[in-house]
């Protein structure tokens, strides 16, 4: 899987990178925009949207889909290499996992439907410890 060419570095962008930097955790583009206003950032709302789109697909931050289809972005830990989640449904709390054997597999599973240049995102969710704990 290729990640898209890294995008422009604009003052906008540096300062987007530096609030995820400094926090682990995901949050959807409003909440990042929230986060840049109370550090008096002028960056605006479409902005945050736009840079968090792009540095998702060039892979410098990882995005991942809630159940009620919001989007929620953080700075990738693992860099560029491509990775997957086991994340908490309720806090959004991540981890990032290994799948043994699942590159392989896909790329059989699609080799056999006669599909190339496969492409591929695994997320797996759950409750947390914390949260799991918390709703008995």
């Amino acid at each position: 899987m290729t990640a898209a060419p890294k995008p422009r570095q604009t003052r906008q962008r540096t300062e987007i990178l530096s609030a995820l930097a400094a926090a682990g955790d995901f949050r959807s583009a409003q909440q990042w925009h929230d986060v840049l206003r109370h550090e008096s950032s002028t960056v605006g709302l479409a902005t945050v949207y736009r840079a968090l789109q792009s540095l998702a697909e060039s892979g410098e931050v990882d995005a991942v889909v809630t159940d009620s289809g919001e989007t929620l972005y953080r700075r990738c830990e693992a860099g560029e290499e491509h990775h997957h989640h086991l994340r908490c449904r309720r806090c959004g709390a991540a981890e990032e996992i290994d799948v043994p054997d699942f590159e392989d597999w896909a790329a059989k599973l699609a080799r056999k439907h006669g599909y190339s240049s496969l492409d591929h995102t695994v997320e797996i969710t759950g409750l947390c410890t914390v949260c799991a704990r918390s709703s008995d």
